[in-house]
Formats: structure tokens, C-alpha cells, sequence
């Protein structure tokens, strides 16, 4: 029987590595992806080692994510692993952040959660446990200025893991957190040259993390290695913030 692996925001930058290092493992990856770029949802298809689907879904949309929820009940196999990985951004001082910019955030980064997780909780508890990964970031620990509601999305991400490992418990469900430092993805890529070095030369190790960095925990969380570990929160942020 599949062991099925599911991934949000799937087909770039960390969620991309995490996809296809799970693959490696063995898992069959159910990838959600709410972009519609076909050349770049084939090319996740192509990179993945083991048998996969990916759905297009916003999972904002409580409407679209009960059909793809369905849809991946139909499929041959057991949900074993949820990544909730889809997030974004959309900075601006306090002052001057719009209500859009806050919700659009905070519905992405934080209300998926419950919309994804838990129809897929409810089917681990049937299945007798599971694991569900949550990627929050260095700054839902440290805050950053100019990110006031990324960095309360990513803040909670962590609460949710820590409330919801609690509960999972007694189901055989481990939750963990993992948050990212900054990371070489295309969201860095369109940062202003001096800006960057800046940034770098803040991380103790010297340089962002790459993507396949975070991959290789989420590896570990999601393998049989993991068996006693509920409720934490990874860091991987090259010495960025540590507490």
C-alpha cells in the first residue's frame, strides 16, 4: 500500500526540495499548488523519483480544499505525512500594511492550516497515526519589521503545532515545526544585491540555507527515525536566532 506524502505549495523553492526528497524516500507525493504554470507543474512531475499527483488548489478556499481532500481519498493508499508548506508574503511597515495585505497572509500562511489539516487529522486517527510537518520561519521567533502579519502568521503556525501535538498524542500523530532561516529560493532571488550581502553577513554562518537543507529535516521528521519527537520546533537558520 502507498505511503502518501502531502505537500502544500509544492512545486517551488522549499516546498519543491521537501517534495523531492520525500520521493527519495519513498512516498508517494499528493503535491497542492495553487500557481497555474503548466511548464513548472510538469517539471515538478519530472523531478520526483516515485509515483505522484498534484492538484491545483487555493488553500485560502475551505470549498476547494474539501474537493482535493476528496480526491486524495479516492487514491490508492494511506495519508502517512502532511507538509503544510504554502505560504507568502506581503511586506510593508504597520503604518502603512493594508487589511488585504494582512488577511491575504494571514489566510494563506495560517487559517490553510485548519482548512488542510483537519479532514487530514481525522483520517490518521481512522488510519491509527500519522505525522504532519508545519513550516513556520525564523521570523515567527525573532518578528522582523516590516513583516507584522508574516511574522504573527508564522508565529502561530508554531502555537497550532504545539495545541495540536498534544492532542495527537494519544492517536499516534506527531506534529513538529520546522522554521526556515533565509533560504536561496526565487523569493530571494528578487532582493536588491547590497540588501542580500546584508542579510548574509547577519547569519553566523554566512550565507542562506538551501532549499534541499530543510528537505533533508523534513526528511527525518517523516522517517521511523522520528518516533519520539511531538510538538518541537526545528530551527534551520544558520545561527540567525537562537532561543
Amino acid at each position: 500500500m502507498k505511503k502518501i506524502a502531502v505537500v502544500t505549495g509544492a512545486t517551488r523553492g522549499i516546498g519543491l526540495a521537501i517534495s523531492q526528497k520525500l520521493s527519495q524516500d519513498g512516498f508517494f507525493i499528493v503535491g497542492i499548488s495553487r500557481a497555474d504554470n503548466q511548464e513548472a507543474n510538469d517539471s515538478w512531475v519530472n523531478s520526483l523519483s516515485n509515483d505522484c499527483r498534484l492538484f491545483k488548489c487555493d488553500v485560502t478556499s475551505l470549498l476547494a480544499v474539501e474537493e482535493v481532500i476528496a480526491k486524495i481519498s479516492e487514491l490508492e493508499g494511506s495519508v502517512h505525512l502532511l507538509v503544510n508548506n504554502a505560504g507568502i508574503t506581503s511586506d510593508s511597515f504597520f503604518h502603512k500594511m493594508s487589511l488585504e495585505s494582512w488577511k491575504s497572509v494571514i489566510d494563506t500562511n495560517l487559517n490553510s492550516l485548519f482548512y488542510i489539516t483537519q479532514p487530514i487529522y481525522k483520517i490518521m486517527k481512522e488510519n491509527g497515526g500519522g505525522k504532519i510537518i508545519n513550516i513556520s520561519s525564523v521570523n515567527g521567533q525573532k518578528g522582523q519589521a516590516g513583516q507584522v502579519n508574516y511574522s504573527s502568521s508564522k508565529a502561530g503556525v508554531h502555537g497550532f503545532t504545539m495545541a495540536l501535538a498534544q492532542e495527537g498524542a494519544r492517536s499516534n500523530i506527531l506534529v513538529n515545526t520546522i522554521s526556515p532561516g533565509y533560504t536561496n529560493t526565487e523569493m530571494m532571488k528578487n532582493i536588491r544585491v547590497d540588501i542580500l550581502q546584508g542579510i548574509k553577513d547577519n547569519i553566523p554562518l554566512g550565507r542562506l540555507a538551501e532549499p534541499k537543507e530543510i528537505a533533508n529535516v523534513a526528511s527525518f521528521l517523516a522517517s521511523d527515525c522520528c518516533s519520539y519527537i511531538t510538538g518541537a520546533n526545528i530551527p534551520v537558520n544558520g545561527g540567525l536566532f537562537i532561543g
